[in-house]
């Protein structure tokens, strides 16, 4: 198909600044073309004027700019756009209308309920894309055995494409439905998405109403059941808005570039590409599959090209751009992941694994509080960096100008306002010498006061604007390895094993020192690196998928059906293939299923490749050894007695249509003499340097570094100890030879210390990574509750991962009362295994596991690592370990003070077993009832320390240990700098406005329990005392919280306020004495009950203390702790509510706030799975309150029950409301409603525990925000600011996803 003799073919990447051109010629020669992708004075589509320019510089012939371009000599045009990415990102697409099912109007603008950024208080979220909403009156629900409500109406059975049994409960009622359809037609809607809940496997209503909407006229009509037949309504209600509102831009977008060709490209084969790496006919292409059209191309560029031709090594695609950066992998297949977001929003569709991370060459480059930050702000396109003499910001660009390794006069002079001049180096060293000047200013005035480590005083002389510069170089290069390590790690790959496959424009002058800095050996930058994804778009193939969702065991039983159906997807990708001209040869299936073991929410998407079927496997592989090898791969062990489950089948055809390259390079090695030679700075200071043009390079010639490698698209700086060689094929290979180590002295360097503060939290974040794949329970693998951390020798915090904001310093307080209590008993081997609330606990189920790292040589610990995980159930009176009504700690389960979990060694799995079983001896408490999770999880919390102890040896080893505690201590003074400033700059203000430097402040409990805060600071020093004299007394329950849950919420109001990202460690509370009266709520007494302490109390903390400091109005205050179960089900969840209002912003309606930001299960799963039908879950409007700026609206859910359960409630902010502020109104309280299924209603108050009867339903109404500021200031509703989303939601892939589900707990 892809041969098309004696013509024109055309692969064009259209990006968001330029549109890069590959052209295959007729006698087979190659063309690439760069151009820009708006130029509205010279052309009105950049793709067409690319294809115009070729064709008439290669057949002399006149085509006029104006007249439709002659398709005659087009063979075919393959094209990758940004075109709906951009529409995404800007909020541009067509104006839409959702129509979901009744009671859920609300479900995607609550969606996980977690908000994006842990301490952002503004808590900004992208806008939903749809304008409208219509609630459509209608229900089915999936039948259940043991079911026991008592319905009286009879109920229509019906079958689901999954062989699920469905009933229908509710009709549809398509009058209504038409009604309301026609009055958004009068408005001016033209476009809906449909999402009816379980629509996945029944789609009948979803069809009824889409044949409805066409009859009437809507234009584009977008059925969840068609754009992704997949379990979970939030994201297939995200995927198929982003597909109503994208499709006709992208419609649009194809009218505009047809209307440039005569006849509108009749004829001819247009193809476009999708966000999974292959190719669709032009008029298939969707809002839904486009979002990575772009990218796509490029990461099928270099994984055809790259992984070939490196004798099949696996390889890292790096692709360094203006704003961002975008990290992947390929090993011999694309790498999928079907659930992404973009741009804030959830789309549930095939989509290679391509992680984003906001560092590009336009990154800015900012000196906060002692600390070199590079991004996430980029300068953009306009005005650019520096040195585009448009007025811009300095940035990554301009750093690599300075030190040399830009050469403009091998730039075109576009630059400048008239767009005429060359890139100005004397701007950007402008800027530099400003910069510089800061910053020595900075180092001379911290002299005095520097931090003494081992009691002498370290400093650092004035940096030169080279030192500057190489300094934020070194910084962005180690925030793009971290995307790398953990991209690798994450599935157990070892990052040194790569090729590093650098394309974009920005890439080759970083690729040596990245190579470098994670041990690979080998970098690969291709011909067409500057065009790669162009290039990449000529070789891939068409693609047709099929997905369908299913319900099916893998085992004997089921393969008859499995095969059916595999037939039959497997006969519509060839049937399609075939139909687009491909003959049976040129195609191939590749069959896929969705599996995981039952119970567990950790689903694979399988290939059978390389596992040819057998008499005990379905006709399309052996899925069985597939599935355990890769799950071992990923987590480190199998379940071999679990049944695995197939969630979906999902078949990927392909039609071969990938061109072959013929590239004829120069003759073999001659000597090649310089084009000229240039000083470069590198870190011994200024080399000569010599520069070479690619084009002029012969195959086999090599260049020993360093050295610059120019072409029209790219820079390529070859590093001292790198050897660069030219391939036969034109490419350039760069074997990357070590460092001759540049020695770290324990002085401060300001460079080092952002090198380091990265380098302490990898470690963290990939001890993280080791205990997510090797534990077991659902709460630590799937819901990722639980973090990581590495403290100094004094037990002070280094680093911390993720951000739980209620573990945050709260380890610390445990890992110092081991050192108090065990001391010199500490030795090598041993691990400690901690929770009680006097030992720095939180509340039971935290288990903390400690192990001492110890250096040959030195007496006592020279570090410790730790873990604290979340166990679903350590014993006590009820089942999950979270009785609302417990009155001692004995009734929470079992209890750890200082533990050896291991001894020498050796894991004291009897000594633990007894311990958890010890809350038997209780009166009516039980022991764990989950033994085997237990101490499976623990045993990968020993083994995550492990890796930590292991990271932190191989540092030293590189750097020495006093190099590595130095550095230790500056990064805690940095955190300490930072909360010191923060706390000056507020003195000032406040001493300006009152005259007083002293703020108190109080709130309280539902029980009337009162909190008191009194803050007195010492302007000068920038420090604080937080005294809570005052407290109410320890209760007769469980809402007091330890000591260490009033540290974490400290640490998360400083952060908070302080507004930019700092080290979170020992240094934040450095400035800070804090005084709790023993005996108090806050500082219990040792046997008090604490569990409702750690999920409640703590919100009072946090609202006590920014009502102190007028930060912002009270968020809900409270978690919504609702957990029901029974002999054979369990299930814990905590609901959202209103976040407070602030100066300059109103509440986010339906988020979790504050001391919490955990995930909801999603509806359709939550009826799958448990014995209950969500009968509603939207806002509560009007419970935020009222001001200039409104609080956010709590939220309105209600259960109904299928069997008998005991459902427990822990709430608060019932009778107390949360405050508004400076005028502003209180939020709506809280209520606990019980409907029971007699007609009677009850109030259940803040906390309880009942048991329910099928039929009964539990109405949960959560609190609204405070107002902030008097409502009667404005009568316009205040204008939130609008962010470009493209600056605040750039990040995504699986690295991201991983990191806000880890944040989102």
């Amino acid at each position: 198909m892809a041969e098309t003799k004696g013509k024109f073919d055309f692969a064009i990447d259209r990006g968001g600044t330029f549109t890069d051109v590959f052209a295959r010629l007729p006698d087979g020669r190659e063309r690439v073309l760069k151009l820009l992708s708006r130029d509205p004075q010279n052309y009105k589509d950049a793709p067409t004027e690319g294809i115009r320019r070729v064709l008439e510089e290669e057949t002399g012939r006149v085509f006029p700019r104006e007249q439709p371009v002659d398709t005659s000599l087009i063979g075919w045009i393959r094209m990758g756009t940004t075109v709906a990415t951009n529409a995404l990102l800007e909020r541009e697409g067509e104006r839409t209308a959702l129509l979901v099912t009744k009671g859920f109007k609300d479900l995607l603008h609550i969606g996980t309920q977690a908000r994006p950024k842990l301490f952002d208080l503004e808590v900004a979220m992208p806008e939903v894309l749809y304008e409208e909403i219509i609630e459509v009156d209608e229900r089915v629900v999936l039948s259940q055995d043991g079911c026991q409500l008592p319905r009286k109406d009879a109920k229509r059975i019906v079958t689901g494409s999954t062989g699920d049994s469905l009933e229908l409960w509710k009709e549809l009622d398509l009058e209504c439905v038409e009604k309301d359809l026609r009055g958004v037609l009068s408005r001016g809607i033209t476009c809906v998405a449909v999402l009816l809940l379980h629509s996945y496997t029944w789609s009948d209503h979803e069809k009824a109403v889409g044949a409805l909407a066409r009859s009437l006229g809507f234009t584009q009509v977008s059925l969840s059941s068609e754009v992704m037949p997949m379990v979970r309504a939030v994201p297939r209600g995200y995927t198929v808005c982003a597909d109503a509102y994208l499709t006709p831009k992208i419609r649009q977008y194809l009218k505009g570039f047809t209307s440039g060709f005569k006849g509108g490209l009749k004829g001819v084969d247009v193809l476009f590409m999708q966000s999974d790496g292959g190719l669709t006919p032009m008029e298939q292409f969707c809002g839904s599959r486009a979002v990575l059209s772009g990218p796509a191309g490029g990461v099928v560029g270099y994984a055809i090209t790259s992984y070939n031709q490196m004798e099949k090594k696996p390889v890292i695609g790096f692709d360094m751009g203006g704003t961002s950066t975008d990290v992947s992998r390929y090993a011999g297949q694309y790498e999928h992941v079907f659930e992404a977001t973009t741009a804030g929003v959830t789309l549930q569709a095939p989509q290679l694994d391509i992680n984003t991370v906001a560092a590009g060459g336009g990154s800015r480059l900012f000196f906060r509080s002692g600390m070199f930050v590079v991004g996430p702000e980029s300068a953009g396109a306009h005005p650019g960096p520096a040195c585009y003499r448009k007025g811009g910001p300095l940035t990554v660009t301009d750093a690599n100008l300075a030190l040399g390794r830009l050469l403009p006069s091998f730039f075109p002079k576009i630059f400048g306002p008239g767009e005429n001049e060359a890139l100005s180096l004397e701007e950007t060293m402008k800027h530099f010498r400003h910069l510089t000047q800061e910053i020595n200013l900075f180092l001379s005035s911290n002299q005095s006061q520097k931090v003494t480590t081992n009691g002498t005083k370290h400093s650092q002389t004035g940096m030169s604007v080279e030192e500057v510069a190489m300094g934020f170089i070194r910084v962005a290069n180690e925030a793009m390895c971290r995307p790398i390590r953990a991209l690798t790690q994450a599935k157990g790959h070892d990052t040194s094993q790569h090729v590093l496959a650098c394309f974009g424009g920005a890439g080759g002058q970083h690729a040596c020192a990245i190579a470098r800095a994670l041990g690979m050996k080998t970098v690969f930058i291709h011909k067409y690196s500057g065009v790669l994804s162009a290039y990449g778009l000529a070789l891939a193939d068409v693609v047709e998928e099929v997905q369908e969702p299913c319900s099916l065991q893998y085992d004997q039983s089921c393969f008859r059906e499995l095969d059916r159906r595999v037939g039959q997807l497997s006969k519509i990708c060839h049937d399609t293939l075939c139909a687009r001209g491909f003959d049976s040869g040129q195609v191939t299936a590749e069959v896929f299923l969705h599996l995981r073991y039952k119970g567990t929410d950790c689903a694979l998407m399988v290939t059978a490749a390389g596992y040819p079927s057998d008499a005990k496997s379905c006709r399309a592989g052996d899925f069985h050894s597939a599935f355990t090898k890769r799950y071992l791969k990923e987590f480190g062990f199998t379940i071999p007695d679990r049944t695995i489950m197939v969630d979906d089948i999902r078949v990927r055809g392909c039609g071969r249509s990938g061109i072959k390259s013929v590239y004829k390079p120069k003759n073999g090695p001659g000597d090649t003499k310089p084009v000229t030679m240039t000083k470069c700075y590198f870190e011994d200071g200024y080399l000569e340097t010599s520069v070479f043009l690619w084009e002029e390079l012969p195959f086999g010639h090599s260049i020993q570094g360093p050295a610059i490698i120019i072409d029209k698209n790219s820079t390529i700086l070859v590093e001292p100890c790198c050897e660069a060689h030219l391939t036969e094929g034109g490419d350039v290979c760069i074997s990357v030879g070590s460092d001759p180590h540049c020695a770290v002295g324990t002085e401060l360097n300001t460079v080092q210390l952002s090198i380091f503060s990265h380098r302490f939290m990898s470690i963290a974040e990939q001890m993280g990574r080791v205990l997510q794949r090797t534990s077991i329970s659902t709460n630590i693998k799937e819901r990722l509750d639980f973090s990581c951390a590495v403290f100094g020798p004094d037990g002070g915090l280094v680093s911390n991962a993720p951000h739980i904001p209620v573990h945050l310093g709260a380890m610390q307080e445990t890992v110092q009362y081991q050192i108090r209590s065990l001391g010199n008993e500490l030795i090598e081997g041993d691990v400690i295994l901690s929770n009680h609330p006097c030992a720095g606990g939180s509340h039971l189920p935290d288990l903390t596991v400690i192990t001492p790292v110890f250096r040959k040589g030195v007496r006592g610990p020279v570090f410790f690592v730790a873990s604290r995980g979340h166990h679903a159930d350590i014993g006590g009176i009820t089942p999950g370990s979270m009785p609302p009504h417990s009155t001692s700690l004995q009734q929470e389960g079992a209890v750890f003070m200082s533990f050896k979990l291991v001894t020498g060694g050796v894991f004291q799995e009897e000594a633990v077993t007894k311990a958890l079983m010890a809350p038997a001896q209780y009166p009516d408490c039980s022991g764990t009832r989950n033994l085997h999770d237990n101490l499976s999880d623990l045993r990968a919390q020993v083994a995550a320390n492990q890796r930590g102890s292991q990271l932190v040896g191989e540092l030293i080893d590189g750097y020495g240990l006093a190099v590595v505690q130095a550095y230790m201590g500056y990064i805690q003074s940095n955190a300490e700098l930072a909360v010191r400033d923060m706390l000056r700059d507020f003195a000032r203000r406040r001493r300006q406005q009152t005259g007083s430097l002293e703020v108190e402040s109080e709130d309280f409990m539902d029980d009337g329990t009162p909190i008191r805060l009194r803050v007195q600071i010492n302007e000068k020093e920038g420090s604080a005392v937080f005294d809570f004299s005052g407290t109410g007394t320890e209760v007769w329950g469980n809402c007091n919280a330890p000591r260490a849950i009033t540290l974490s919420a400290l640490i998360y109001c400083l952060r908070c306020m302080v507004g930019q990202d700092i080290p979170l460690n020992q240094g934040c509370l450095a400035p800070i004495k804090v005084i709790i009266p023993p005996g108090s709520i806050l500082q219990p007494s040792e046997n008090a009950a604490v569990v409702g302490g750690n999920v409640l109390t703590s919100q009072r903390v946090v609202d006590v203390i920014f009502r102190a400091f007028e930060v912002c109005a009270a968020s809900q205050g409270c978690m919504n702790n609702i957990s029901f179960g029974s002999e054979n089900v369990g299930y814990y969840e905590t609901v959202a509510g209103g976040a407070g209002a602030g100066p300059g912003w109103s509440g986010r309606s339906g988020v979790h706030s504050h001391m919490t930001n955990t995930r909801i299960t999603d509806p359709e799963i939550l009826e799958k799975r448990y014995p209950v039908i969500l009968e509603q879950f939207s806002l509560r409007p009007g419970s935020g309150g009222p001001g200039k700026y409104a609080g956010g609206d709590g939220v309105v859910r209600k259960l109904l029950f299928r069997n008998k359960v005991v459902l427990s409630v822990l709430t608060e902010r019932r009778s107390t409301c949360p405050y508004g502020l400076q005028g502003g109104e209180d939020g709506a309280a809280g209520l606990n409603l019980l409907h029971r299924a007699d007609g009677r209603v009850l109030n259940l108050g803040a906390k309880t525990s009942i048991s329910l009867q099928p039929g009964d339903m539990f109405c949960l109404y959560t609190p609204g925000g405070g107002g902030y500021g008097r409502q009667e200031e404005t009568d316009l509703k205040p204008q939130t600011k609008r962010r470009r989303l493209n600056e605040t939601f750039l990040e995504r892939g699986s690295v991201f996803e991983y990191r806000m589900a880890q944040e989102g707990v």
